[in-house]
């Protein structure tokens, strides 16, 4: 038995009701068929399940003490939390409040990766995702950001659904930046290092984001490479590749 498997006291498979939860969230079904997901039912705090919360991991998937132990600092209820990729390098998972939902499929790794998901919000990463190292991930008041899978992000990349603060007009009061908005990423996006994607984004499938640039309330057509602030197409009919090949 594995240092993982030994950790963990497990439940169940994963349950109709939450499965179809992370489907509606944006989780692929063959992705959640791959995760192996079982019910986590220690060591968790003792409010854990009676505030109707669950966590799941794939088969000899742990998390790390640092991590668990932030994530519990204070209570909250109905969050469903579904990890399919043992994180050893991940800094943080947040939980900013009830009903958040986190789903990480399988073959993801998040180098020293940051994720908060706030009330109501949902980060669904369908798996087969590098971060090389400090993404951030931030879903709040309600948004969603929702990744398929294949995805290369270099360092410092931030995806935020809000800028944490309201932007309001003068006169009228107001609200004119995004609040809960939904960022989704098509299968085979590259983020170009201190890529920054934030408001309503979609990134079409096998797109490219150059370094630095920002992609505010933007949608990108697949197979597209964009780059500046804010970002414009450079670039049409592109694809990429992982080696780096003549």
């Amino acid at each position: 038995m594995s240092s993982a498997e030994s950790r963990w006291s497990r439940g169940a498979a994963l349950t109709a009701e939450h499965r179809a939860r992370l489907a509606a969230a944006g989780a692929e079904p063959e992705v959640l068929e791959r995760a192996g997901l079982t019910a986590v039912t220690a060591p968790l705090p003792s409010w854990w399940h009676q505030q109707g919360n669950a966590l799941y991991l794939g088969a000899g998937v742990e998390l790390a003490e640092s991590v668990v132990s932030r994530l519990a600092l204070y209570p909250f209820s109905g969050v469903l939390l579904a990890i399919g990729s043992t994180l050893p390098h991940l800094a943080s998972l947040l939980i900013g409040g009830d009903e958040a939902l986190v789903f990480v499929g399988p073959g993801t790794e998040l180098t020293a990766g940051d994720l908060y998901c706030g009330a109501g919000s949902a980060i669904v990463l369908n798996g087969d995702t590098v971060a090389t190292r400090c993404a951030v991930l931030d879903a709040r008041n309600g948004g969603a950001i929702v990744a398929a899978p294949d995805q290369l992000w270099a360092a410092n990349v931030y995806v935020a659904t809000d800028d944490m603060h309201r932007l309001e007009d003068v006169e009228t009061g107001e609200r004119i930046n995004p609040y809960g908005a939904t960022i989704r990423l098509g299968r085979h996006v590259w983020l170009g290092r201190e890529a920054v994607l934030t408001g309503h984004v979609e990134i079409g499938e096998g797109a490219v984001v150059g370094s630095r640039s920002m992609v505010r309330g933007q949608k990108v057509p697949s197979h597209t490479a964009v780059a500046g602030t804010p970002a414009r197409v450079i670039r049409e009919g592109v694809t990429w590749r992982g080696e780096d090949t003549p």
